[in-house]
C-alpha cells in the first residue's frame, strides 16, 4: 500500500473571498483556523480534532455584505483539500458513517466519496445564529464541501434541544465519518473502491 503523504493546499481567490488552506489527512489533530467567524473558527477546529487531521485555514472575506461567501467557500476549499489530499482515491474506504451524541442531542453524518455531489441537511435549527455564525448557512457550508470533494454528505440531527449541541454534533460526526471514509483499507491495497473503475 502507498505510503505517499496525503497533503493539499489550496489557495482560492475570488471577488469575495481570499482563502488560504492547509490539509494533512494523516495529521494529529492540529489546527490554526481564521475565517472572521468564530463560531465557524470552531466547528472547523473540531473537524481537524475528530478528523484526526492538521488543519490551517485563513480566509478573509466580505463579511460587511454578508457571512455566506465565506461560508460556502471555506466549505469548497476543504472539499477541494480533501479531493486532492486523496489523489487517485485508490485503497480508501470510500464511505464512512458516524452517530455522534452531544449531551442531549444525537447527530448523524454519512459521506461517501463517489465522485458524485449530492447533499442531505436536517439540522432543525430554528435559531437565526449559533454564536456569531448564521445558522442557515451551515447547509450552505456542507453543499460546498460536497461540490469540492465530488462526495455525497448526508447530516441529520435525529433530536435535540440546544442549537449549539445541534450544529456541534453534525460538525463532529461528518469530522469522524470523514476520517473513515479517507482511511485507507489493508485489503483493498492499491484497488479503487468502485465496480465502475472510476471514482
Amino acid at each position: 500500500m502507498s505510503t505517499a503523504e496525503r497533503r493539499a493546499r489550496i489557495d482560492r481567490r475570488t471577488r469575495e473571498t481570499r482563502i488560504g488552506l492547509r490539509l494533512d489527512l494523516d495529521g494529529q489533530g492540529e489546527f490554526e483556523v481564521r475565517t472572521g467567524i468564530r463560531f465557524l473558527d470552531h466547528m472547523l477546529e473540531l473537524v481537524a480534532r475528530h478528523g484526526v487531521m492538521n488543519l490551517t485555514v485563513d480566509a478573509e472575506g466580505d463579511l460587511d455584505v454578508d457571512q455566506h461567501h465565506t461560508v460556502e467557500d471555506v466549505g469548497i476549499a476543504l472539499g477541494e483539500a480533501v479531493s486532492q489530499a486523496l489523489g487517485s482515491r485508490r485503497g480508501i474506504n470510500r464511505a464512512g458513517y458516524f452517530v455522534m451524541p452531544m449531551d442531549e442531542t444525537l447527530g448523524v453524518a454519512a459521506i461517501d466519496l463517489s465522485g458524485r455531489v449530492h447533499t442531505v441537511v436536517d439540522l432543525r435549527v430554528r435559531a437565526r445564529l449559533v454564536g456569531d455564525l448564521q445558522t442557515e448557512l451551515v447547509t450552505d457550508f456542507f453543499e460546498g464541501f460536497a461540490q469540492g470533494a465530488r462526495a455525497n454528505v448526508h447530516l441529520k440531527v435525529l433530536y435535540g434541544r440546544s442549537s449549539h449541541h445541534k450544529v456541534e454534533a453534525v460538525f463532529k460526526a461528518f469530522a469522524r465519518a470523514l476520517r473513515v471514509a479517507c482511511s485507507r483499507d489493508r485489503q483493498l491495497g492499491e484497488s479503487l473502491p468502485s465496480t465502475k473503475g472510476l471514482l
